[in-house]
């Protein structure tokens, strides 16, 4: 990394000058600069809604940069210790799309893991590949699915010689990681392409003692999340490319979706976000570590929480694991992760990352602080005092691997039929069904409907889960394929 040239953010250096010229509007936005629309600019300040502007010759264009936006681009590979990075402001869901669509087109096999995030399933949808799923390992105690086994990619590869290539979350949602350099180095020598998900990795790329970040184990393309753990503007996020990458491709593949109003007040916070991590980024994930690594021990001295670390490893489903991850098992005291998650929203002004059937995760970052992290154990301790009740048997999404009946992409748009849920098992689903966060569908669609995962579905429900992705938001009904039964 070239710490002298980081030093600079173009983006913001130009919207600055930009700004001094007084340039007199007579394009897009509407607003003109906040004054048409006052009552916004009263809500986000004049500051923000002034260099809330379009692309123009001296700011650059995404689509197409040349200027500032292309220098910006060089900086944040550089930072990374990526070949290219391209600027996102489509969130890591587009970035993960883009991943996708760049090396897969129909027909075309792909590997991964079940646990992947709904934007896979749709970058398939759209493009027509074929999902081999790698069924992962299921932790017996926190329920959750670990890492990808090089013996299971072999096997995977072995059974699909045609896949185009394989992809990895690093690190799951749960601070889970495979062996990143081992499965990569399986799936170059079986001539497919590594793409990882890095959402949750941010850090990974500036911090010596963490798990090892995409680029450096040698994946071919990775999507982060900038504005998750690394500062940045929510929906701004990064794409990665490794040498082997035709970038020029990769960015027809990414103008295909992607705006052409890209906003400036996203692109000026990654500009800004990558110089931080890049001068600062190892004294931030050192502080956010030792906060993580505090609260996990002020947790589980309260007893029955389980904050789980680095004692999951085992060198195969769990290789490693992020620190920085805040993962609390909640089942001891007898409540699932979205009661925890809601008593603490409600009852303590405590907004956590996400509760799902098993866990809460608090997702520490650059911005947190030590008296938030007291705050947070202390509101735990008082949960399991007032609340606590008898543990009961809980089902976990992670626990079933969906049989695929036929393609996302050929499901989505067959045509379907809505019935009752409790009529649809054995029926291939044609929507997809997930908790979010964390957004890893229950179901999706082409896969076959089965007792267990309609109970699965309901429990989600009624315990309090956020459905989404149905057509009947209340999962009182699901769309099946017409005429098709997978079983």
């Amino acid at each position: 990394m070239d710490l002298s040239r980081q030093q600079r953010a173009p983006i913001c250096d130009a919207l600055e000058k930009f700004r001094k010229k007084r340039v007199v509007p007579f394009d897009v936005p509407g607003h003109k600069r906040g004054r048409g629309n006052p009552e916004l600019t009263k809500l986000l300040g004049q500051q923000c809604v002034g260099i809330d502007v379009n692309s123009m010759k001296p700011l650059d264009n995404l689509c197409n940069p040349v200027s500032v936006i292309a220098e910006a681009e060089e900086l944040m590979a550089d930072a990374f210790g990526a070949a290219y990075a391209f600027l996102m402001v489509g969130g890591t869901t587009s970035a993960v799309q883009a991943m996708v669509l760049s090396v897969c087109a129909k027909g075309d096999k792909i590997i991964l893991p079940r646990n992947v995030h709904k934007s896979v399933i749709n970058a398939l949808i759209l493009c027509g590949a074929i999902p081999v799923y790698v069924k992962p390992k299921i932790h017996p105690v926190i329920g959750v699915a670990l890492g990808m086994e090089k013996e299971s990619l072999l096997e995977a590869i072995n059974a699909n010689p045609d896949a185009k290539a394989v992809l990895i979350n690093n690190p799951t949602y749960y601070g889970i990681c495979s062996d990143l350099v081992g499965l990569t180095k399986i799936a170059h020598e079986h001539g497919l392409k590594v793409l990882c998900d890095e959402a949750h990795g941010t850090q990974l790329y500036f911090a010596d003692d963490l798990p090892i970040a995409g680029m450096k184990a040698g994946a071919d393309m990775a999507a982060i999340s900038m504005h998750k753990s690394g500062g940045s503007l929510t929906q701004s996020s990064v794409l990665l490319l490794g040498e082997n990458m035709d970038r020029a491709h990769v960015r027809q593949i990414i103008n295909l979706t992607q705006t052409t109003s890209a906003s400036y007040l996203l692109l000026s916070s990654l500009d800004i976000s990558r110089r931080n991590l890049a001068l600062r980024g190892r004294e931030s994930f050192a502080k956010v570590k030792e906060m993580s690594e505090y609260a996990r021990n002020e947790i589980n001295a309260i007893g029955d929480y389980y904050a789980y670390g680095k004692e999951l490893i085992d060198g195969s489903s769990v290789y490693d694991f992020d620190v920085t991850k805040l993962c609390v098992f909640t089942k001891p005291i007898g409540l699932t992760g979205i009661e925890v998650y809601d008593l603490l929203r409600d009852e303590y002004d405590i907004q956590m990352e996400f509760g799902d059937l098993g866990t809460i995760m608090a997702y520490i970052s650059i911005g947190d602080r030590m008296q938030d992290i007291e705050r947070l154990a202390s509101a735990l301790s008082d949960i399991r005092r007032l609340y606590k009740k008898d543990k009961e048997d809980l089902a976990y999404v992670d626990a079933v691997t969906p049989k695929v009946v036929c393609s996302p992409q050929e499901s989505f748009y067959a045509k379907k039929v809505s019935l009752p849920i409790h009529e649809t098992a054995g029926r291939v689903c044609g929507e997809s069904v997930m908790c979010y966060p964390p957004g890893i569908p229950i179901l999706s669609p082409g896969e076959l409907i089965t007792e267990d995962l309609i109970g699965m579905i309901l429990y989600a429900r009624d315990k309090g889960c956020s459905l989404q992705g149905m057509a009947d938001p209340s999962a009182d009904n699901l769309q099946v394929l017409e005429g098709v039964k997978g079983a």
